[in-house]
């Protein structure tokens, strides 16, 4: 028999206290009712002498479940001092002259006001001609008390009905008990030995490995999950957005230059020199280097022309173009200066060989001076697409979007007519926010003015139909952020970058 007084710790307790019942009856029925120096058995220490035992083979064990009664913090003041309207009954003297309502209620205190109610609805008091309280009953019964005293003492009771409306009163709430029907095992012992978890130098020199007893692996627990990294959701939703371009056919155009000539950024794609973007409020100028020369001079003097002279069946917008203007250096504010640039490298391909049409896309880094707010930073993440072929037109560029968004799991758009110097006929877009509970602006289309392509040389009948977005915004739709400060920047919580999922798009 094994001594549970040898037992050194709670564990070793109830490992002796468990085996030498086994030895004894061979079951324990009901591990809820074991006590342990006359205190209840701890169920939750208890399952991990079992669970010790069982991968042994010393024993089984079987979960049995049941719900009993448990007194709230109002039935156990009940159960102690008595219901609120006994306490009335037992305040109020006996005899003819009872007491006043002030001083019941400065006897018992607020439960007066509950107490007398019921106390008169049991008929237990009545109110004299006087106006006191006054006893209508010698003795009662304090029913209450004694029904909440029950089920502290036994944990449950008969009568639903009587259950259900001491659950309604707040006295009583359910809890569920947990404990284990326990059976001896295949290899069921009272003798046990350690078990070793590695085998050691020593034991192999003395060759103690040839009988000592292993652990065995247990390889359905789970590991311990390493410490790592994770993928912000915005590399996540661009790595997706990436693969869905790839899919379509698209070509990655190279973006990895933030930094940009005005020439490039605004003037190649017809936007005037004293476009309100290009001042310093709204864009990021260089201070050293500031400038560039680094532009092809003969198309740049074609640019010059359409600006300041017309000319491709445009009038222009007659001013005095200034090549010190376009040489400033500016951290771009868009990826069309990228496109632009692609463009006319197409352009002077074009003219020594046959024409192919083109699909391109980028996705980077862009910086406006911007004023921050839940929807806006001062450098985003631009996604753009453009297609370049003959005989483009503004259907195809609309179905091409709901073709795009579709992918990206955005259904409902929305096309606002707007105006770029670069696009014409150009459209804002907008897809619904259910966070937000309406739609938001998230990108920008059009087709590429005339203005624009042919001084780069391209012919005549090809159009070329863009769009861009930010990857921000459609981030925060995917998911449900409604503060673009709480996805970027010092606010961001870093718990949510390790616990959201890699981006899904419902394609």
């Amino acid at each position: 028999m094994v001594n549970v007084g040898a037992a050194t710790s709670l564990r070793e307790a109830y490992q002796s206290l468990v085996l030498a019942l086994l030895d004894k009856n061979s079951e324990i029925a009901d591990s809820g009712e074991l006590q342990h120096d006359g205190k209840p058995v701890d169920q939750n220490e208890f399952i991990g002498v079992l669970k010790s035992l069982e991968s042994r083979e010393i024993l089984t064990y079987e979960t049995l479940s049941r719900e009993l009664l448990e007194l709230t913090e109002e039935g156990q003041e009940i159960a102690t001092n008595g219901s609120y309207e006994a306490r009335v009954f037992n305040a109020i003297p006996a005899g003819d002259e009872g007491i006043s309502i002030a001083d019941l209620k400065a006897k018992v205190g607020q439960i007066a006001q509950f107490g007398q109610g019921r106390a008169m609805k049991n008929k237990w008091i009545k109110k004299a001609a006087s106006g006191n309280f006054v006893r209508a009953v010698e003795a009662i019964v304090d029913a209450s008390q004694n029904l909440l005293q029950t089920i502290q003492e036994k944990g449950t009771y008969e009568d639903e009905k009587v259950v259900k409306d001491l659950k309604k009163q707040k006295h009583v709430s359910p809890v569920k008990i947990t404990s284990y029907r326990v059976k001896k095992g295949a290899h069921f012992t009272t003798v046990i030995a350690k078990e070793e978890t590695d085998i050691t130098e020593e034991m192999l020199k003395s060759g103690e490995w040839k009988t000592a007893t292993f652990k065995q692996y247990n390889f359905n627990a789970a590991g311990v999950q390493p410490q790592c990294g994770a993928l912000h959701p915005l590399l996540k939703v661009r790595e997706e957005y990436r693969q869905i371009f790839l899919e379509l056919g698209f070509s990655e155009m190279p973006t990895s230059q933030y930094v940009e000539s005005s020439f490039w950024n605004f003037d190649a794609l017809f936007q005037p020199q004293q476009h309100p973007a290009r001042d310093a409020h709204d864009t990021f100028f260089l201070s050293d280097p500031a400038t560039s020369d680094r532009m092809p001079k003969e198309y740049m003097e074609r640019v010059r022309k359409v600006h300041s002279e017309g000319g491709y069946g445009s009038i222009g917008y007659g001013y005095d173009w200034k090549q010190a203007e376009a040489e400033k250096l500016v951290l771009r504010t868009h990826t069309t200066a990228v496109s632009s640039n692609m463009l006319y490298n197409l352009a002077q391909e074009v003219s020594t060989g046959e024409w192919k049409p083109v699909k391109w896309f980028s996705i980077d880094r862009v910086f406006r001076n911007e004023t921050l707010d839940a929807t806006h930073l001062a450098e985003f993440h631009q996604i753009e697409g453009v297609v370049a072929d003959k005989g483009l037109t503004l259907g195809d560029l609309i179905g091409v979007m709901h073709n795009f968004f579709k992918k990206l799991g955005i259904k409902r758009l929305r096309f606002k007519p707007a105006y770029n110097p670069y696009t014409e006929p150009s459209m804002e877009i907008f897809a619904w926010h259910d966070g937000l509970d309406k739609y938001v602006e998230i990108g920008n289309s059009g087709m590429f003015r005339p203005e624009m392509l042919l001084p780069m040389g391209l012919p005549e009948d090809v159009s070329v139909i863009a769009w861009g977005l930010s990857t921000e915004r459609p981030t925060m739709i995917k998911y449900g952020i409604n503060n673009i400060r709480d996805l970027v920047g010092h606010k961001c919580d870093l718990a949510m970058i390790n616990r959201n999922p890699i981006a899904r798009v419902d394609k």
